[in-house]
């Protein structure tokens, strides 16, 4: 119908429309939840709820959409949708269990404002990502998919497991008490956030499996809102603790930046 074809394509417009914007934004000014909380940005909830709630659509939309496409019952289409689930499962129902315990996440609520703006994100992603995969890509007559799709399952996989890994360091190191502490071991000796860099990884992996637009554009906008992130991050280490910070670590990309 043309009126879907119309909504996919200025939806996947504006996928790529919003990442300059929010790329020189976050360069400036940091959303205040976590190591940069700060008052001034209305109610907050328990960061727990806010990370269960805002990323929610990437599954409950994502569920509704997929089945609707025409190519919904194809193994290729089936397998790249479940992996999509696969990383939004653990990041909707099981890492904001894992926030619960944490005392740093308690003291400090997560704005409300915030959270609906990445929820507003997510409708708009889960949107873009289900309908290409479900309706508009055609992976039947690829004869190149298979060698994309183990490449970059083999990406996603590798940058899953240290953003996972990173994420429970962090968490761990907040149940501690005592204020936040220095990240150590695993790729955080190499980077500030190894948390995001993990995660960058993951959606490079899903851009080389999909190979699409909406791939590019989820990968893009994952380092426009990550790398001005992580940047600051780092400067807050680097800032609170002195010459007791590796001197060696870079901001999220291993030797680079």
């Amino acid at each position: 119908m043309d009126w879907d074809r119309t909504l996919f394509h200025n939806s996947l417009i504006a996928l790529y429309l919003i990442a300059p914007p929010t790329f020189i934004s976050l360069r400036f000014l940091q959303a205040p939840y976590g190591k940069h909380h700060r008052s001034g940005w209305g109610p907050t909830v328990p960061p727990s709820l806010a990370w269960f709630l805002m990323e929610s659509p990437t599954v409950w939309l994502t569920l509704l959409i997929y089945p609707l496409g025409d190519r919904s019952s194809n193994p290729r289409s089936l397998i790249l949708i479940s992996i999509y689930l696969f990383h939004y499962i653990h990041r909707t129902l099981i890492y904001p269990l894992h926030l619960r315990n944490s005392t740093a996440a308690k003291r400090n609520g997560f704005p409300v404002s915030v959270a609906l703006m990445a929820f507003g994100f997510n409708l708009l992603n889960a949107y873009l990502q289900a309908r290409w995969v479900s309706h508009y890509a055609n992976y039947e007559d690829d004869g190149w998919f298979w060698w994309r799709f183990w490449v970059g399952l083999v990406i996603f996989l590798d940058g899953m497991l240290v953003n996972v890994r990173s994420d429970l360091a962090l968490v761990g190191l907040k149940s501690q008490g005592g204020g936040y502490k220095v990240p150590r071991g695993g790729w955080f000796e190499l980077v500030s956030c190894a948390n995001y860099f993990g995660e960058v990884v993951e959606w490079l992996g899903w851009a080389v499996m999909t190979w699409s637009w909406v791939g590019l554009g989820f990968l893009l906008y994952t380092c426009a809102n990550l790398v001005p992130r992580a940047r600051a991050n780092h400067k807050w280490y680097l800032e609170k603790f002195g010459e007791d910070y590796p001197k060696g670590r870079k901001a999220v990309i291993p030797f680079l930046y």
